[in-house]
């Protein structure tokens, strides 16, 4: 057979062994635009576009690339091998027959061989802990996963939140500014007729001075903040980008049922640690198992040539196969294999102190969320009822200061305590939400799409 048709058949083998490839043009699927997203729109674009999810949906994908290419030594492993050599000085051996001595020469000066070999594993401890581990590792992949949308899912809701209470808090220093500028307006008029003095007009000045710088300070945070929401959904910055909430759809959103009862299973740290135990204790069951033996099979085919003229050398095939077994038993291997289980059975017993830790951390992020959210929605309670109060106590000074009762400084007063409440009432708002959302994560009861 000559050289250039042996190759051929072997590459026609070997591509017959090898899985098919498919060549798929890879599209990519434009993204919708949040002129006038909700919060549930953030969140499902997060969830497809965030670099961190799709981080770990790869991870994910890689972790399988990992399984199934430990599973693959179950499979049988074709090699072809190949070799050219000229003998500058051939092999001899010294032959005796009837006391006569003769040097024999063996081979030709220049040999090949082209050898396919087939190798199939029947009994492995290796391959039976990857078999084994196989389940667990996607487990852990998929939760890994989870925890990272969860914790997604969380923080683009707070951001959200802080960015719609930024906005809120824009239209009440807005409305104080044109309440400002209408008693700007009046201080000075009164001026200029001689009915008051110089003092209230600055003084409504200073107001009026204030609330624009504190609109502009609010207005310059608000950009950064809509900056920050667009990196955690994972939105480019030269597209536009609106949200579609209001204060009273944040009000109708703040209750959560407090007496649900705390189920550790529920947190995906809990279970992965869980999972990683069951990893361990395989492990643990490898190393006592890992003096068992080895066996797999083999068969082989090989294409030898050999002459002594290198022009003639692919004449004549001398063909050789082989087909066996191979048992391998480790019999002393120094103590490592007591050593491994030990390490390993040492290493369980970490994973079941990390479990005891994650518990009593988890029931003091229970016991501080639910603390925190009953705190708020007092808060809430009490600065939406002083809201109320505040507007009563503004408008009554108001006539009184119309009429010449009060003074400009009763005046500014009630409205800087009708302003305080009112921002008051936004940030315990947020606090309420934010802490709403601590529960439901301590809880366990964020849900994501899988």
């Amino acid at each position: 057979m000559k050289p250039h048709k042996l190759i051929l058949m072997m590459l026609v083998c070997i591509s017959a062994l090898l899985p098919g490839v498919v060549f798929a043009q890879t599209t990519v699927r434009e993204q919708p635009t949040l002129s006038n997203a909700t919060l549930q729109e953030c969140i499902d674009y997060a969830l497809s576009n965030k670099p961190g999810v799709q981080q770990a949906l790869i991870d994910e994908e890689i972790g399988e690339r990992d399984i199934k290419s430990a599973l693959s030594g179950w499979l049988p492993q074709i090699n072809g091998t190949g070799t050219v050599n000229h003998n500058f000085k051939q092999q001899s051996q010294i032959l005796t027959t009837n006391g006569q001595s003769s040097l024999l020469t063996f081979g030709g000066k220049n040999t090949s061989s082209f050898v396919l070999q087939a190798d199939q594993q029947f009994l492995n401890a290796g391959l039976i802990q990857a078999s084994k581990s196989a389940k667990f590792y996607r487990q852990q992949y998929k939760q890994s996963t989870e925890n990272t949308k969860i914790s997604t899912i969380v923080d683009v809701s707070k951001a959200f939140y802080d960015v719609l209470t930024s906005k809120e808090q824009l239209n009440i220093i807005a409305e104080n500014i044109a309440r400002q500028e209408k008693q700007l307006k009046d201080a000075k008029a009164q001026y200029d007729a001689g009915l008051v003095d110089k003092t209230d007009f600055q003084r409504a000045q200073i107001s009026l001075s204030n609330s624009q710088a504190d609109r502009k300070r609010t207005d310059e945070l608000l950009k950064y903040k809509y900056a920050y929401l667009r990196e955690l959904i994972g939105y480019s910055a030269e597209k536009p980008f609106g949200l579609s909430f209001t204060s009273r759809d944040m009000e109708n959103d703040v209750m959560i049922d407090t007496t649900q009862l705390l189920n550790y299973q529920n947190r995906v740290e809990y279970r992965l640690l869980e999972t990683q135990r069951s990893l361990q204790k395989i492990t643990t069951s490898y190393n006592k198992w890992a003096y068992s033996p080895t066996l797999s099979g083999f068969i082989n085919y090989g294409f030898n040539y050999q002459n002594n003229s290198l022009s003639n050398l692919y004449d004549q095939n001398f063909p050789s196969s082989v087909v066996g077994l191979k048992l391998s038993v480790p019999i002393f291997l120094g103590g490592k294999r007591t050593q491994e289980i030990r390490k390993s059975q040492l290493q369980e017993r970490k994973i079941d102190l990390d479990l005891v830790n994650t518990k009593n951390k988890i029931n003091t992020q229970y016991e501080q969320a639910i603390a925190t959210y009953k705190a708020n929605l007092n808060d809430l309670n009490t600065n939406k009822a002083n809201v109320e109060i505040s507007k009563q106590v503004y408008s009554t000074i108001k006539l009184q200061y119309d009429e010449g009762i009060k003074t400009y400084l009763d005046l500014t007063t009630s409205e800087t305590d009708l302003r305080t409440a009112q921002i008051n009432y936004l940030n315990s708002l947020y606090n309420l939400l934010s802490s709403k959302l601590d529960v439901k994560q301590a809880l366990g009861t964020i849900t994501v799409n899988q």
